[in-house]
């Protein structure tokens, strides 16, 4: 992929709820019968829920962290997921690395910019994979709008913004305050943004869907965010960013509410959702609540 401007790229074509839900119950088919490959580049402390997750789902995982791995797996297609949890200094040359290859191989990829604004090496290899940005990025509010900062995609990138950035791993932004953020990280990888929070915010720069669900222990556990990356990634492989990244965020949003109703406190609730989202149905993920609205053309 060449480098981007800050201009908006080409738009998405708009499409109904009804053929948005269609897409997504052709991506949970696909998934649970293809088992396609989503490696990861994650952080150390959730490595296992991210695979854990991704094989609940139907997808494969498998976990690498040096320059030639990250090369080898964009090679391999399906979708690669790069998260910046806990960094190495090897990451350094990896994270670009396996960017610029999957550029090179047309291989989907998403980016969780866990913790954006603490230390220059994130902060580095945020601003060095614009030129190859992400097929989907995905993260809580604050950790979204401080990469629109980054990138450069204007100085209105939030509305209502605490102007604090992310504290730690935790927001300290509302949801609606990263939409124009979103919207325009969005427009300009041609991907999907999906922002994690209360109501979830998905768009692709033109749609904006908002889902409903989850559970507040999702917040008691490590992990939930980071294998969500890990998700959209195995969705990513048979679907469309925007398909790919509503599907992942309604999957995670029921099994949440699934999770919550039958376990009595975090370690078990961790448990259940793996268990709920291995039995979640096509069906029940493609009648999850969701709202559909169009961004503004500006």
């Amino acid at each position: 992929m060449s480098e981007h401007s800050t201009t908006t790229t080409t738009a998405s074509p708009t499409r109904t709820e009804a053929e948005l839900r269609a897409l997504m119950a052709r991506a949970v088919r696909e998934v649970r019968e293809t088992n396609p490959l989503a490696p990861s580049i994650t952080n150390t402390v959730t490595q296992s829920f991210v695979a854990n997750a991704q094989l609940a789902v139907g997808g494969s995982a498998a976990m690498v962290y040096l320059p030639d791995e990250g090369e080898c797996v964009a090679a391999l297609g399906g979708a690669v997921y790069i998260n910046l949890g806990t960094l190495m200094p090897v990451y350094e040359q990896t994270v670009p690395a396996t960017a610029r290859a999957c550029a090179a191989a047309a291989t989907p990829w998403v980016l969780d910019p866990v913790g954006v604004g603490i230390g220059s090496l994130r902060t580095r290899l945020i601003e060095a994979v614009r030129e190859n940005p992400p097929t989907i990025l995905r993260g809580n509010a604050s950790e979204i709008i401080a990469v629109a900062d980054l990138w450069g995609l204007g100085g209105n990138s939030a509305d209502g913004a605490s102007g604090d950035g992310p504290r730690g791993v935790d927001s300290t932004d509302s949801v609606d305050a990263a939409e124009r953020a979103a919207v325009a990280c969005a427009r300009f990888t041609g991907g999907a943004v999906a922002v994690s929070g209360a109501t979830d915010l998905v768009t692709d720069g033109v749609q904006v869907a908002r889902l409903s669900g989850g559970s507040s222990l999702m917040t008691c556990i490590t992990g939930s965010g980071c294998s969500l990356g890990g998700v959209c990634a195995v969705y990513a492989c048979v679907a469309d960013p925007f398909v790919a990244a509503l599907t992942a965020t309604a999957a995670y949003n029921l099994a949440g509410l699934r999770a919550a109703e039958t376990c009595d406190g975090p370690g078990s609730f961790q448990v259940a959702f793996l268990n709920a989202l291995y039995n979640l149905t096509t069906e029940e993920v493609t009648e999850a609540p969701l709202a559909l609205t169009s961004t503004s053309a500006a």
